[in-house]
């Protein structure tokens, strides 16, 4: 009897091992990752990086949020946030206001921001601007920070021509000649000037100085608690861009769950939005990793104290780090 308990027992234990087990699902880590204006194109790589599992496969459970960059910005130096996307001049001014964050990873290598005109303006180099009048979403944020680099970068002032706010209406200011010339984003609104057969001239910041554009930022507190995290958030969404670059066929269909309406589009207004996908592109240059270097920094600094947004120079190795880049 006592032998048959004990054959039962090791046939139970065999079974039992040679069962299929249920393999745990791995917990991931959930990140809320402020983004700034709305569900566009523009943002491919963060929904590829979410679509196409990069960010899972790092740990990290990522999700979208829309808010104005500035709140970011103080969100994330106060430590209710841990990553943000930004462009370099928030970082700076954080920095100013004692707000630990730090750059840790550079999307746009080209600062997107650019000045364009009906082609019938004869505005063709900066120097044209002189005397005109030139629409502008506000004195504030990347796209006013921007044309004063430009101007700066070309010996000009504010005082050289009038500047006026006009919100986001830009391609209607133009169209219907409110304005001579306005500051826009150089993936955006030319394209859709473009797209309704008017020919342009676009100046770009890029072409005269270069300035730090967005990217992922953290702070210091996740620096020094969890790196690897940081480096998980590097990693993933830097995937996310070379995939992006490298397959824009299919990050272009994946924004379609993303983005409100692109789906339902016409296919006119579809091919608008690829070429603005493209244009945006066209910005990454991947081929420098993420990297951002001191002398961009250096020229970002010099606009916002010229500016008197910062009222000293910062110690800019605190401001950037590409200790997190993959080799």
């Amino acid at each position: 009897m006592k032998k048959n308990i004990l054959i039962l027992s090791l046939l139970v234990f065999f079974l039992a091992a040679c069962s299929p087990q249920k393999e745990e699902t791995p917990t991931l880590t959930p990140i809320t990752l402020p983004a700034g204006y709305i569900p566009n194109v523009q943002f491919a790589p963060l929904y590829v990086a979410i679509e196409k599992g990069f960010y899972a496969a790092h740990g990290l459970d990522v999700s979208i949020d829309y808010n104005m960059e500035t709140d970011n910005v103080a969100l994330l130096g106060v430590g209710e946030l841990d990553f943000a996307i930004a462009s370099g001049e928030q970082v700076l001014l954080g920095q100013g206001q004692d707000l630990p964050v730090v750059y840790v990873l550079a999307w746009y290598q080209d600062y997107p921001v650019g000045v364009v005109s009906l082609a019938e303006k004869n505005i063709e180099q900066p120097s044209d601007l002189i005397g005109k009048k030139i629409g502008i979403p506000g004195l504030y944020g990347a796209s006013y920070i921007g044309f004063r680099a430009l101007l700066q970068a070309n010996g000009l002032q504010e005082s050289d021509m009038m500047l006026d706010s006009i919100g986001y209406a830009t391609v209607e200011a133009l169209v219907n000649d409110q304005e001579e010339a306005a500051v826009i984003y150089v993936s955006n609104e030319p394209i859709q000037l473009e797209a309704q057969g008017h020919s342009i001239n676009t100046l770009r910041v890029s072409d005269y100085t270069d300035l730090v554009g967005n990217g992922l930022i953290t702070n210091q507190k996740v620096i020094e608690e969890n790196p690897e995290l940081v480096r998980a958030m590097v990693e993933a969404t830097l995937q996310g861009i070379r995939f992006t670059q490298q397959n824009p066929d299919e990050a272009f269909e994946i924004c379609k769950k993303y983005v409100d309406n692109l789906a339902d589009l016409s296919e006119e207004e579809q091919q608008v939005q690829r070429q603005v996908l493209d244009a945006s592109i066209a910005l990454y240059h991947i081929e420098q990793n993420g990297a951002t270097e001191l002398q961009t920094w250096q020229n970002m600094q010099s606009i916002l104290l010229d500016m008197g947004l910062l009222t000293e120079e910062l110690d800019l190795n605190q401001v950037y780090n590409n200790d997190y880049l993959p080799d």
